[in-house]
């Protein structure tokens, strides 16, 4: 144990008087919990997934970690900094990564169902080919790759009301979302500018509000999308996908 020096007092036994020091007692210093995670990871077998399910893992610097797939099912990361970190292919259902930095993160083919990114910075990021019916509310995603990305919500099951990606409000100024499904998502007020949406589905998606000024939507699939006081003006529209079928067309802009 720590001990430093304290006030110290005379006790006297016969007749003699001997000072005795006081002692004040440190506890020892807590262990790094970032380096403890790191030396986890790396420690563990890449065929093993290392289980960080439901662990406390808010705030801490794990920049430029490797996950090797891990189940991270219901952890906690928010504002956590994963700026450059490999979590593809990990288990991601449940966690919370409110305000946390991903920048260039590489989350390609994960699993984030009911997944909270609100206000996150996912910048950069790879999400191609992920399994995304998560809430993305107010998040960054500026050049994000979303290509191929599963967001649909699934109809047949729906138990507690309707599970669906939410990007509301969600910055996606030039990201890539070739291919991606997004059909019944809640996509309202989202700016989608300059993205690509070719061969999207945005099947009964709310769009409302939604800028797609400058969007590549050539086979993007409208059908049934509320696309109301959203903005098309300088969109690639001419092979867009059931465009005729939209809710409120009549209330949309193109200027």
């Amino acid at each position: 144990m720590n001990a430093a020096h304290g006030v110290g007092k005379f006790v006297r036994i016969g007749a003699l008087s001997i000072f005795v020091a006081g002692l004040t007692i440190h506890p020892a210093a807590p262990a790094d919990p970032a380096a403890a995670v790191k030396a986890l990871l790396a420690s563990a077998a890449d065929a093993v997934p290392v289980d960080l399910s439901g662990r406390d893992l808010a705030g801490l610097d794990l920049a430029g970690v490797d996950f090797k797939s891990a189940n991270l099912r219901g952890a906690v990361l928010k504002g956590a900094n994963l700026e450059g970190a490999n979590l593809s292919n990990t288990v991601l259902d449940l966690a919370i990564l409110r305000g946390s930095r991903l920048h260039g993160a590489n989350l390609a083919g994960c699993s984030a169902f009911s997944t909270i990114f609100a206000e996150a910075d996912l910048s950069g990021a790879d999400l191609s080919g992920a399994r995304l019916v998560a809430n993305f509310h107010g998040a960054n995603l500026t050049g994000t790759n979303l290509s191929k990305a599963l967001m649909a919500a699934d109809m047949r099951n729906q138990p507690m009301g309707l599970m669906r990606v939410i990007l509301v409000k969600t910055v996606l100024r030039g990201a890539n979302l070739a291919g991606a499904d997004l059909s019944h998502g809640l996509i309202e007020f989202a700016d989608l500018s300059g993205a690509n949406l070719s061969g999207a589905s945005l099947r009964f998606a709310d769009a409302a509000g939604a800028n797609f000024r400058g969007a590549n939507l050539q086979g993007t699939d409208f059908q049934e999308a509320d696309v109301s006081g959203a903005r098309f003006s300088r969109a690639v529209l001419d092979q867009a996908i059931n465009f005729d079928k939209v809710r409120n067309r009549d209330a949309l802009r193109l200027e």
